[in-house]
């Protein structure tokens, strides 16, 4: 898929994250959904394995299928994502740059990697660990994504302070995720580098991994227009 230039005057794509279900992501990939997110992680409620298996993911035909991982075993990444046809990785957990780097070499060229940076209170010290991260060799990456920190790694529908992301330079076009809904989309303006992705989980949802459609695509209008 081609990196949008995040100067472009072209509206955000969209992700959505945390699905489960067959016909909710043929529905989203008629009404032309850029991203489609699967979570790999056992503890979340949105476990994809728990619905659907691999081969059955393998079989959905979207060049923007993307895998949620956290601090996971390079072997287990590799596999699920040769086996589900993934197009994208991305890393939610405290993955180290030599994690990335070992996965980056052994991940077909074709394979996307997303950083995830979770942010929650904002100090010293965490402005401190979220620039030192931007200015680390981003080589390896494709995007990050910018979410607010949980225990449970996400899916909290909480916002983090926005604002905070124009006090760097962000070196790759990022998703924007945490608590985005029809009430704050407005504020995405207010960002310098704005996001080259929404992601979108939890507030669209009906319980987890049930997503209300209908919902998504007045947001999907909404922010269109909005740009």
């Amino acid at each position: 898929m081609n990196l949008q230039p995040t100067t472009s005057n072209l509206p955000p794509q969209l992700k959505v994250c945390g699905l489960t279900k067959p016909d909710q992501i043929q529905e989203l990939i008629a009404m032309k959904t850029d991203f489609l997110g699967f979570i790999f992680y056992e503890k979340s409620p949105r476990y994809v394995l728990n619905h659907l298996s691999l081969e059955e993911l393998s079989t959905i035909d979207h060049q923007g299928k993307v895998g949620v991982f956290v601090n996971e075993e390079v072997n287990r990444i590799l596999n699920i994502v040769q086996h589900a046809d993934l197009n994208f990785v991305q890393l939610h957990g405290d993955e180290s740059n030599d994690f990335i780097a070992e996965l980056r070499q052994k991940l077909n060229p074709k394979v996307g990697i997303i950083k995830v940076i979770r942010i929650g209170n904002i100090d010293a010290d965490n402005k401190d660990k979220i620039a030192q991260t931007l200015s680390s060799n981003p080589q390896p990456l494709t995007y990050y994504l910018f979410d607010t920190d949980s225990k449970a790694f996400g899916g909290t529908g909480q916002k983090f302070d926005w604002n905070i992301l124009n006090e760097f330079e962000i070196p790759l076009p990022y998703f924007l995720s945490g608590g985005i809904s029809e009430d704050n989309i407005c504020d995405v303006k207010t960002l310098k580098q704005q996001p080259f992705a929404l992601d979108i989980n939890s507030k669209f949802e009906t319980e987890p991994g049930s997503k209300n459609i209908d919902r998504i695509k007045k947001f999907k209008t909404q922010f269109q227009q909005n740009k």
